[in-house]
């Protein structure tokens, strides 16, 4: 009789498929340049919607894909996103043409969501009490450790970097349908709730909802921010600057923020993440043009979010008890998250080039201000209805 691997082990690798999922951006992204050349007979909002159109199938499907998580079992759901993952990394080396790559990004979009949807909740269930905010808060670390290696370590032909993903994804969809226990029996829905129904549930939790809405506003800065800051800054600071928030992001989540989830509730060190940040915006506006100055603020941006972003995640498991509301709360996650990220940069773009650094600070406080207010009203729902 086969023994059950080492829980830590198997996390693990549910973290390197987070990796994976994270490289069906990251892999373009590296790769933008190439292939604008491959396909030069396309507009540059063509040659975007090649990146973009994963996220897009998260912004429409997030909470869609929870539910489905929900109903066929996350072992089920991660090993056919992962063989999806391979099957289209190892097509896009052949070299496809526009509508086939993009129709294959399509696909890598339902792999990817469906992958960070899973991804947290199978992290959260096998991992104890002791250990349970490290192990979300390094679930959260996936983006940005896949750019850092990416940027560090990933080949620049476009062929082997596909490949080497293709490959990446298929040892893990046979190590994790090897190593995963079987899902229980898929769950039929006895009380014949539609897909409408079923959103306006997990949006009406303040348990299931409220991760997701602390995390939108965590998206809506933190993407424009390593965007959009970077190039400000003059050029003595800028490569620290490009190169530094993302590092600090991860060190601080797994560090101080793991910490500080061994002594208080995870929504309430979201708040704390948010309170943290206002400061450090209004310095980047006073220091702008400084690039001492907003090193500085751009760094402790960083920091703050970084506990955002990981005690977001951990806020999943603190808050819901059970592996459904678990996968309904990631698959929220999934869509406010992508309506973050795509809405805070070309938003907040335009404040700064209509507003300048003031306007940006303004509606960055904002932005930290709702996180904290939504917060604080979905607590007064789950103390209202537990009483």
């Amino acid at each position: 009789m086969r023994q059950p691997p080492p829980a830590l082990a198997v996390i693990f690798l549910v973290w390197c498929a987070g990796l994976g999922a994270a490289a069906q951006f990251g892999k373009i992204s590296i790769l933008f340049p190439v292939l604008a050349q491959v396909y030069a007979g396309q507009s540059a909002v063509g040659i975007g919607l090649i990146v973009s159109i994963v996220g897009i199938v998260g912004l429409v499907f997030g909470t869609t894909a929870g539910l489905f998580v929900a109903r066929v079992g996350p072992r089920r759901a991660i090993v056919a996103a992962l063989c999806i993952g391979a099957a289209m990394s190892a097509l896009q080396a052949l070299g496809l043409p526009y509508p086939l790559m993009i129709a294959s990004r399509v696909a890598e979009g339902v792999s990817h969501l469906a992958i960070v949807v899973v991804g947290p909740t199978l992290m959260a269930a096998m991992a104890n009490d002791g250990n349970r905010g490290f192990v979300m808060t390094l679930w959260a670390s996936f983006f940005g450790v896949t750019y850092t290696l990416l940027a560090l370590f990933a080949p620049a032909d476009a062929q082997a970097l596909f490949l080497g993903h293709a490959v990446w994804m298929a040892v893990l969809a046979v190590a994790l349908g090897w190593l995963l226990p079987a899902d229980p029996a898929p769950q039929v829905d006895a009380g014949g709730r539609g897909l409408l129904a079923r959103h306006l549930a997990i949006y009406a939790s303040p348990r299931m909802a409220a991760p997701a809405l602390g995390f939108f506003c965590y998206t809506f800065l933190y993407v424009a921010l390593l965007t959009l800051l970077p190039p400000q800054v003059p050029e003595a600071e800028r490569a620290f600057v490009a190169a530094g928030m993302p590092l600090i992001s991860i060190a601080v989540s797994l560090t101080f923020g793991v910490w500080f989830l061994r002594r208080m509730r995870a929504f309430r060190l979201v708040q704390m993440g948010y309170v943290v940040a206002i400061p450090a915006f209004v310095l980047l506006a006073f220091g702008w043009g400084s690039g001492a100055v907003m090193a500085l603020a751009g760094l402790w941006l960083s920091a703050a979010l970084g506990i955002v972003q990981g005690a977001s995640f951990a806020a999943i498991p603190d808050l819901n008890a059970t592996a459904e509301t678990r996968a309904g709360a990631a698959g929220a996650i999934a869509q406010l998250g992508n309506l973050g990220t795509t809405t805070g940069t070309p938003l907040l773009a335009a404040v700064l080039g209509g507003q300048g650094p003031w306007g940006l600070a303004l509606v960055a406080v904002l932005a930290c201000s709702l996180g904290i207010a939504l917060h604080a009203l979905q607590a007064r729902r789950r103390q209202t209805r537990s009483t």
